[in-house]
């Protein structure tokens, strides 16, 4: 309870009675405070207790000066918790390790319990098996429950053991959506106070609730199981950077062009660990599923989160979607006494740290790739940008490589001479066209495939997935109508996608599917292969299942560059499929006209998709729908009375579900021989008081990387080589391949996580040069050996054994890497594996938000290079040992001396005595608060909470 030292307290009228609230006023006037920051105001007024939250963190926080933010550390409590599976189990296996490390300590298990509402949805264990069949969603849906049984019974458990923890079962949607849709409330309220809603998830996408002026975003696991047990997040105060939207969309543009243009634009600017808030007159008329979109990308362009103030289209949306009526009046009543109500005039006198604009009518179609979610691509420029990537970024000798193209005749010829087709005009008769049967096509590189009763040429740019995917635009029915639409026209002109496609319609409420059957768009959209694999995050997160075998085998037999085309927002390398080099987002449409196209080597506003029924080439602008046609579906087919019914019975799930019974007891019951749920090693024999802060001496490079390293390439999530660590683990644990799942579904077992740990086969260690996967040079040995391995015969990595807990003899390693370390999915298993291995310090160039806060959360110490500074400036190439000089009297963003000495040989450029090179310099310490100092010196956030539940 707020001791209320500046009177803040207020009572506000509402539908149900009075409620209390606590009004921004009292702090003077607030109109130039941005939105964003405005809720964390509110959030310090409710919950000052003069211990936690005291009156000189009110007074800082309204005092905000947005031109000169500087350094001030707050206390930010949420108001709830959302995880998904994949990132939500290890969550729950950490607070089932603490009760257990609660009772071996004497204390009461009880106290390890979540303390805010938390709700887990299970939307990340789906894999696209099967496809392109109506029984694919059977099949899924079957292969799922028996991969995950395991998984599924702790979670059963969790939330009978756990209060404040509900868990909405599989096929039921993607936990952003869900969010979206229905937990989400704008306006809480608890004991009869009103405040705004807030939260954490373990997922970075939960900016996508930003879209509907609920302030949140993604934390790891670590910090997020910190929240639940009632801990606030120290923070400090982020730059607000605004972005003015002006004008509306072109025809023809969806708003996955508008939100790769904002990544593009955001990127450049550079907003990581910044709030970014949308503003402008462009935002009246902009339907909140579109704000979604650009809230749920957030990640991508860097900031913590894209904040959409509450207007006239929250409560619209608010209706729509089924809410209460009386919540809707009270969230309308509320955000317009307390200063959280968007309108033209309050907006104008917000000051922002920095601002851009962005006039919507310039928005192009557009795509982004092949590696980056911020590397756009106009349509008009795929083709030429197709070309110049496979010879620039895949290495592919492409004057060797003669395009073939489908002459309008019938005859096929080398592509050039023709005048294009542009759009808006008829069909030219001698356009020169795309590939559409690539069996046709001579000597270009390519493979002679059969598969499915059909003999083709697969070559480099084959699409071989197209998904309709992720929680970015399944949520957006405007994308989703357009793509049905395409769909509809195509199948009536006679198209249907390429016979090396797998398509895959994977969307995140059940909503989706009620308005698709109401349309009568689901039968154009299977018979173009796109049919219902399941309701959870698939292609994006690594789930998109295998390609078939003859495809795979053609792929890397003859080294094919080949493509995925998704409406996702992650197209890191190594992560949509270990077979496709090269991947693209795109809108839905996109994804489905790319699916007839067959290869990315084509020019869509340009060239025909294909022939009709009657020869006649079919271009793009032929089969995409008008805004007209796209709002009367969704008028006609989208409505309240869907969500209203698809959400009754949400917490229940199938009978398959039901049946699961879940353990008993206060305590979870550990079992030796489980590869799923194993009892981590961060709490076993836990001193009583944390450890001093020591240096770090003659550790060893573990890895040197890169610009751009994702969580992905640190922790990827997708599938588990048969020749792996991880691999061999669970070989020697009796696990057929068949069901060896995804490293992402076996969170909960340390085991197989820490031998996963860099396992990505894309990773590019420069201590291994000219390889491509998780491998390093062993210094003992001289050997190049998986990662893993290598840690192991140093010495450093914590395996099964739990007696290796910070073991005092224990080698240090270190990891040397570039800008942007980290980036990508809130994934705390990135930091806890680079623990287990033993790595004890990283030296990036700059880090993305999370990771960053991970590695702290895990007790691993992030350093960063002095600006102008890199591992190559200083001569390191990653042979050296490093010494790092810290002590007890650490403070945040303290510089740190270094020192790297290289053994080597009289003719290596050493120091005159021929024994060896020393390399001196500083690094900025990026423990950045006082706060993370304390979770560092205990070993982690969770170390620290245990003890002080203790």
């Amino acid at each position: 309870m707020s001791s209320d030292a500046l009177g803040a307290r207020a009572t506000l009228k509402t539908p149900a009675g009075d409620r209390t609230y606590y009004k921004l006023d009292a702090v003077g006037d607030v109109a130039a405070l941005p939105f964003s920051i405005r809720v964390l105001l509110e959030a310090a007024l409710r919950q000052c207790d003069d211990y936690i939250v005291t009156a000189d963190h009110i007074k800082a926080i309204a005092g905000y000066n947005a031109q000169s933010v500087g350094e001030v550390e707050i206390p930010f409590t949420p108001g709830r918790v959302v995880l998904q599976d994949f990132t939500g189990v290890p969550a729950v296996v950490d607070l089932a390790a603490m009760r257990t490390a609660m009772a071996r300590m004497g204390g009461d298990p009880r106290k390890v319990n979540p303390l805010v509402p938390c709700d887990l949805v299970i939307d990340h264990s789906v894999q696209v098996d099967a496809f392109g069949s109506d029984v694919a969603l059977r099949i899924n849906s079957e292969k799922e429950f028996d991969r995950n049984a395991e998984r599924y019974n702790f979670l059963k458990w969790g939330q009978k053991a756990f209060n404040n923890f509900r868990v909405v079962p599989p096929a039921t949607g993607i936990v952003h959506q869900v969010n979206l849709e229905y937990l989400a409330k704008v306006v809480w309220e608890k004991d009869s106070v009103l405040y705004p809603d807030s939260l954490v998830g373990t997922d970075s996408h939960t900016t996508m609730i930003n879209g509907l002026g609920v302030l949140g975003w993604g934390v790891g696991g670590i910090e997020a199981e910190a929240v639940m047990l009632g801990q606030p997040i120290y923070m400090l105060l982020p730059e607000v950077v605004g972005f003015k939207l002006t004008g509306k969309l072109p025809e023809g543009c969806t708003a996955t062009d508008l939100v790769l243009r904002v990544t593009e634009m955001l990127r450049k600017h550079g907003v990581v660990s910044k709030f970014v808030e949308f503003y402008g007159e462009g935002m009246d008329a902009m339907p909140l599923a579109n704000r979604a979109t650009i809230a749920n990308m957030a990640p991508e362009y860097g900031a913590t989160m894209g904040f959409f103030p509450v207007d006239d289209q929250t409560l619209k949306y608010m209706r729509l979607t089924g809410r209460d009526e009386s919540l809707i009046d009270t969230v309308e009543a509320y955000c317009k006494a307390n200063h959280f109500w968007r309108d033209p005039a309050s907006s104008e006198k917000i000051v922002y740290s920095s601002t851009l604009e962005l006039d919507m009518s310039t928005v192009e179609p557009a795509l982004a790739g092949p590696k980056r979610p911020q590397d756009r691509i106009n349509l008009s420029d795929m083709k030429r940008k197709w070309n110049d990537d496979l010879a620039n970024t895949f290495g592919v000798d492409v004057a060797n490589t003669t395009t073939l193209v489908n002459n309008p005749t019938g005859g096929w010829a080398e592509e050039g001479g023709a005048p294009p087709h542009q759009v808006g005009n008829q069909p030219d008769a001698t356009a020169a066209t795309a590939v559409v049967e690539d069996e046709h096509a001579g000597a270009n590189g390519g493979a002679t495939v059969t598969y499915d009763g059909k003999t083709f040429k697969l070559q480099h740019g084959a699409v071989v997935i197209a998904a309709i995917t992720s929680c970015t635009n399944t949520s957006n029915p405007e994308v989703l109508i357009a793509a049905g639409l395409v769909a509809k026209k195509a199948h009536q002109r006679g198209l249907t996608r390429k016979p090396w496609v797998k398509t895959s319609l994977a969307p995140g409420s059940k909503v989706v599917t009620e308005y698709y059957a109401k349309a009568g768009l689901t039968e154009h959209l299977d018979a173009l292969g796109f049919n219902l694999v399941g309701y959870g995050c698939t292609t994006c997160i690594g789930n998109s299942g295998p390609l078939p075998d003859e495809i795979s085998e053609a792929v890397n037999t003859h080294d094919l560059v080949v493509t995925s085309v998704l409406s996702g927002n992650r197209n890191f390398e190594g992560r949509v499929n270990k077979d496709v080099k090269a991947n693209y987002l795109a809108s839905p449409p996109l994804v489905v006209a790319y699916a007839i196209a067959g290869n990315v080597n084509v020019d869509l506003t340009r060239e025909p998709l294909g022939k009709d029924k009657s020869g006649v080439d079919v271009f793009l602008k032929d089969i995409w729908p008008t805004q007209k046609e796209i709002q009367d579906v969704i008028q006609s087919s989208v409505n309240r009375a869907e969500f209203i019914e698809q959400y009754a019975s949400v917490f229940e799930g199938s009978d398959e579900w039901k049946a699961i019974e879940g353990g008993e007891g206060m305590l979870f019951d550990w079992k030796e021989e489980s590869t799923y749920i194993q009892e981590p090693p961060f709490f076993v024999d836990l001193p009583a008081e944390p450890r001093k802060i020591e240096s770090i001496s003659d550790a060893r490079c573990l890895l040197k990387l890169g610009d751009s390293v994702t969580t992905d390439h640190i922790s990827p999530a997708g599938n588990i080589k048969k020749d792996s660590p991880a691999g061999r683990y669970l070989t020697d644990k009796g696990v057929p391949v068949s069901m060896f799942n995804s490293y992402g579904s076996r969170r909960g077992n340390d085991r197989v996580m820490v031998r996963g740990t860099f396992a990505n086969i894309r990773v590019r260690n420069h201590l291994a040069p000219g390889t491509e996967g998780g491998v390093t040079t062993n210094f003992k040995t001289g050997k190049v050996e998986a990662v893993f391995d290598a840690a192991v015969d140093y010495g450093a990595a914590l395996t099964s054994d739990k007696d290796l807990q910070t073991r005092p003899d224990a080698p240090a390693l270190i990891v040397l890497a570039g800008k942007d370390y980290g980036m990508g999915s809130s994934r705390d298993w990135a930091a806890k594996g680079t623990f287990l291995l033993g790595v004890r310090a990283v030296i990036a160039e700059s880090y993305e938000r999370i990771h960053r806060s991970n590695l702290v959360g895990m007790g691993v110490l992030p350093l960063q290079f002095k600006n102008g500074q890199t591992a190559a400036s200083l001569g390191l190439d990653g042979t050296e040992k490093f010494s790092i000089d810290i002590d007890e009297s650490l403070k945040p963003g303290q510089d740190v001396s270094v020192i790297a000495v290289r053994e080597s040989g009289p003719d290596e450029g050493n120091d005159a005595d021929g024994d060896a090179t020393t390399i001196q310099f500083v690094c900025k310490c990026r423990i950045d608060t006082p706060v993370e100092v304390d979770y560092y010196k205990n070993g982690g956030i969770l170390h620290t909470v245990l003890r002080k539940l203790k």
